[in-house]
């Protein structure tokens, strides 16, 4: 094969590896009777603080095993889940109750044209296609979306 195809193929498996790993995170708490995702598009310092806010006190009320919480980052919210954000630690600490991170890859190659390079995401964001299609699937699968 080509090199071209090579990384093509690469690129497509790395994807669907990240596509499977939501799907597994979340069906590993299909029994929790809440399921919300928590939606971060702003840049603001102070939304990012109370999203991840939101989502502890989430985990508070019902107990880490009750309630499934996604964070979908895009549009300059992306910044949130950028590897030098103040934040990471508590983002670790959500991870650590079972909170999972999603990244916009069409946020991820805008930025990266705006910045020379791809920024460097939190080790704990799995990129998915595309933050509004997240959202809206799922929402189909049951899951309330907020928007603090």
């Amino acid at each position: 094969m080509k090199p071209i195809v090579h990384r093509l193929v690469a690129v497509l498996l790395a994807l669907g590896l990240c596509v499977y790993s939501l799907q597994v995170s979340a069906a590993e708490k299909s029994f929790a009777e809440t399921k919300v995702v928590l939606q971060i598009s702003d840049n603001d310092p102070f939304k990012q603080t109370l999203v991840l806010n939101v989502a502890n006190n989430l985990i508070k009320h019902y107990g880490p095993d009750q309630v499934d919480i996604e964070i979908v980052a895009f549009g300059p919210g992306l910044r949130l889940l950028f590897a030098e954000n103040v934040n990471s630690g508590r983002i670790q600490s959500l991870v650590d109750n079972g909170v999972r991170f999603a990244a916009c890859s069409n946020t991820v190659r805008g930025m990266s044209k705006i910045l020379g390079e791809e920024p460097v995401l939190n080790k704990n964001a799995v990129k998915v296609s595309a933050g509004v299609v997240r959202i809206m699937d799922l929402n189909k699968q049951g899951y309330q979306v907020i928007k603090p």
